[in-house]
């Protein structure tokens, strides 16, 4: 077939045949076309119409098309999809003579890659990562080329990969392609976004130790401190080389990585991500009523990313968390210099996007000029943070650097209203450079040129309706109606014939033309030049840029969250390496705010020390029981990001990890039922808790028969008790029969949540009290819930039969372990004596029908006898 194709049908195959993964936008004049099976998905993507193109001798191709100047648009639908998107653009001017020009592709935009500021969301960073798996570990980097920020790590256990993937919820993942085949890329691919896959070589450690110090222009990489980081080194190797090959560039906006360590941060599980709702409601997966939502209130893009990042990632250094502490206390205690700051902060637009575009060539004048009138407030902000200073804030201040350059260079230079574009002239300020300002004028003096041309040819040819005019098409012209043909000089030469007049041009006005459209042209390359070179220049300021724009994301969540303190009655708390949580007065940081004014009814809590590790929390029904085992882990988990919390007081231990175990859910396309979830779940938590760890457990065991239930319920406890040393863990249940491990496990308390009973009638006291409740209400909520009302007198009714025969006597022996599992070290707490078990035999033979009040005296007076002798 390509015998028969037209050459620029041929040149497309060509180019397409580099790019098979991706749908290739063809750059024809004002238009990115696409043909074949890429028109075909792309128009169904895109809903636009599919055409059809002559490609050769009759044959027809499927093609669709697309602006130019509206591209962005449509590759972000496209992305958005999950599609790659290859740029192929003209090269080469065209030439006489020459068949068709050169085009050639000048980027790959991927998920992980997309840059457009229209369409990025201001808080969310757009991460690419990549995975490098060897013997059951992880080499594992993320990336995110709009900013700059390089992440390197390695990881063992699959849980925290979890982790790590919900944290930064990856645009695109790069993997090997062997890993694709392998049951663990099952298990992580829906957490990944897009997945891209490379051959197996693509990850040599050799090659992406070269290509790492070839990057960074350094001898090794002890200075990153992952030089014994083999499988990071290789994962962040590949990583660099498939930026570079997609984007077409040397990626100068990347100048360093970090090395970090899931050690350096409290472990939250991506169940206690999505049960506690920190970024994502589990709604409908939005901010809305999230602890992101209640805690943001920051000023600029930087901020928020940054707020985003402290939040995900809880710390366990105390100096570290105390350090943030003492800069949030700062602007609580100067409401003034919070003010001032919060309000300079709101002029500036994101820098680390901004100097990221310069970087990489991307930006136009206006980004320019946004980033310089951004760097003018950095001077500001410097000027409310007045000594002495806490030591991080110490520390930021000294990363605001001093930008008069640049604010000089980009003054002097731009002006003020510049197009969008910067090939169109229009940027460059008058007094700036001379040859652009002799341009300018030889341009705005044409106007006056051609009104003198105008008035001396009509005086000239007595033609009064002559006129001069201009259109793209034709450039200049002389305009004489019909009627006054006969007057025209013998000079003119005719260019364009119209209904009603004919237009001429003369040799005067020619040569004037081509020195207008000379300049016009000069000038517009000019000003490209000018303006790249300035660019260029800023581009070589990218470190202090960065360090800058770290500084200021980091002032933004600071100053946010003494806001945020001051203004919801938040206390700083203490923390310490002790076993230890305490709070007094403590409240839901969501729900309060969600209660709007309503008061909200706080509780105290005091669990860890040798009183009481594991608290079983008993209660009606909406009476607060997950309300309350949920603020203890958010309060827990604002504390040890830095934050103030919803208390009046309140004292935290170190803890290493939280979990949480909260609600039903199933995982159908999967084949897993909500209690194969659970019990997923449940064992995660049990396999990875440490003694340091936060365990929430709200209903373990629901999701079966009752009696399966209570006992998984019971043997989770115990096991949390003997193996995890007493773990700080709040267990809401519903199966009351838990509540007697308090009177056999010493440090096992029982509590419940307030309520008052009123005329059949329930009043909900919200409050935790000590002591277990046996009684869940449940047929009181449905009849809340508008369930009819004969189905909830029959349910009574039922109730109150089952309870007659319900589970009665002594709860102890039908949790005592069986005899196979004692050991000396353990003793049988529930074992009875051979006098007790006759005892018990009697009782179980007696006909109660047949005996007379005075013989069933008589039995109980033997029976006392029997167990005292």
């Amino acid at each position: 077939m390509s015998v028969d194709l037209t050459p620029m049908m041929r040149q497309y195959l060509s180019v397409k045949e580099q790019q098979k993964d991706s749908i290739l936008f063809f750059r024809l004049g004002d238009f990115y076309e696409m043909f074949f099976d890429d028109a075909k998905e792309a128009s169904r993507i895109l809903h636009i119409a599919l055409t059809a193109r002559e490609a050769g001798k009759g044959n027809k191709v499927p093609m669709c098309g697309i602006p130019f100047h509206a591209a962005d648009n449509y590759i972000a639908r496209l992305i958005k999809a999950g599609k790659k998107v290859s740029i192929c653009e003209q090269v080469e001017e065209p030439s006489p003579g020459k068949q068709i020009v050169r085009r050639e592709i000048i980027k790959i935009i991927t998920p992980g890659t997309f840059m457009a500021d229209e369409i990025l969301q201001n808080a969310v960073n757009n991460y690419i990562a990549a995975f490098c798996p060897e013997n059951g570990r992880m080499g594992f980097v993320y990336a995110d080329i709009t900013t700059g920020e390089f992440r390197v790590t390695e990881i063992g256990e699959q849980e925290d990969l979890f982790s790590e993937l919900y944290k930064i919820s990856p645009a695109e993942s790069l993997v090997p392609e062997s890993f694709t085949r392998e049951k663990a890329f099952q298990e992580i691919k829906d957490a990944a976004g897009t997945i891209s896959s490379k051959e197996d070589w693509f990850f040599d450690y050799e090659v992406s130790l070269k290509e790492i110090k070839s990057h960074f222009s350094v001898q090794d990489l002890s200075g990153f401190g992952c030089q014994d980081m083999k499988l990071a080194v290789r994962a962040a190797g590949a990583l660099i080389k498939y930026l570079k090959e997609t984007q077409k560039n040397s990626l100068d906006n990347f100048d360093t990585l970090s090395t970090y360590h899931i050690s350096q941060y409290m472990v939250l599980d991506w169940n206690s991500h999505r049960n506690l709702e920190l970024v994502h409601s589990m709604e409908d997966f939005s901010q809305r009523g999230t602890l992101l939502e209640v805690l943001d209130d920051t000023r600029t893009p930087m901020g928020k990313r940054r707020l985003k990042h402290y939040l995900l990632n809880p710390l366990l250094d105390l100096k570290d968390i105390n350090d943030r502490l003492d800069s949030v206390q700062y602007f609580v205690d100067d409401g003034l210099k919070r003010r001032d700051i919060r309000l300079f902060m709101q002029e500036i637009y994101d820098i680390d996007r901004l100097s990221n575009k310069v970087s990489l060539g991307g930006a136009n004048a206006r980004d320019v000029l946004a980033l310089a009138s951004s760097l003018k407030n950095i001077k500001m902000v410097k000027e409310c943070l007045t000594s002495p200073l806490p030591d991080k804030l110490a520390e930021l201040f000294a990363d605001l650097a001093d930008f008069s350059d640049i604010i000089a260079w980009v003054d002097k230079a731009l002006d003020e209203n510049p197009p969008i574009t910067i090939k169109e002239g229009g940027i460059i300020k008058t007094g700036y450079d001379a040859e652009v300002d002799e341009l300018k004028k030889i341009i705005s003096s044409g106007k006056d040129w051609l009104i003198d041309l105008q008035n001396n040819e009509i005086k000239k040819t007595g033609i009064n309706s002559l006129k001069v005019g201009y259109n793209r098409v034709f450039g200049y012209y002389i305009e004489v109606t019909n009627s006054n043909l006969s007057s025209v000089p013998a000079d003119y030469i005719r260019k364009q014939t119209l209904s009603n007049a004919e237009r001429f041009i003369t040799p005067e006005l020619k040569e004037y033309e081509s020195k207008i459209i000379g300049a016009e042209d000069r000038i517009k390359s000019l000003e490209y030049e000018l303006f790249v070179k300035l660019r260029e220049r800023i581009a070589n300021e990218i470190e202090r840029l960065k360090r800058t724009a770290d500084a200021i994301g980091e002032l933004d969540v600071l100053s946010d969250l003494s806001e945020i303190a001051v203004r919801n009655d938040y206390v700083r708390p203490s923390l310490d390496d002790g076993k230890v949580l305490r709070i007094v007065g403590g409240r839901h940081p969501v729900l309060e705010r969600l209660l709007k004014g309503k008061e909200f009814v706080p509780n105290d809590v005091q669990i860890g020390d040798d009183s009481g590790k594991i608290f079983i929390i008993t209660g009606s029904n909406m009476a607060g029981k997950s309300t309350f085992i949920r603020q203890v882990a958010l309060i827990t988990i604002m504390a040890q990001m830095g934050s103030f919390v919803p208390a009046k007081e309140a004292s935290v231990g170190i803890v290493d990890r939280v979990f949480t175990r909260v609600g039903a859910s199933d995982r159908l396309y999967r084949g897993m039922s909500t209690f194969m979830v659970e019990m997923l779940e449940t064992a995660n938590i049990l396999n990875n808790a440490t003694p340091k760890s936060l365990i929430i457990l709200d209903e373990i065991g629901r999701g079966t028969s009752t009696y399966d239930g209570v006992s998984i319920a019971w043997a989770v406890v115990e096991y949390i008790y003997k193996q995890l040393s007493g773990a700080k863990t709040l267990f809401a249940t519903h199966f009351h029969e838990i509540t007697e491990l308090a009177q056999i496990l010493k440090g096992v308390r029982n509590y419940n949540l307030a309520i008052r009973e009123w005329k059949d009638e329930i009043i909900f006291l919200y409050k935790v009290v000590e002591g277990s409740c046996d009684e869940s209400f449940g047929i009181h909520v449905a009849k809340l819930a508008g369930i009819p009302g004969p189905v909830v007198l029959r349910a009574r009714e039922i109730l109150n039969n089952l309870q007659k025969d319900s589970l009665v006597g002594n709860m102890r022996s039908r949790f005592a372990n069986s005899s196979k599992n004692k050991t000396e070290k353990e003793p049988d707490l529930f074992s009875r004596s051979p006098e007790e078990e006759n005892v018990i035999k009697c009782i179980r033979d007696i006909d109660v029908n047949s005996l007379t009040p005075m013989e069933a005296l008589r039995k109980i007076e033997e029976f006392k006898k029997e167990l005292e002798a």
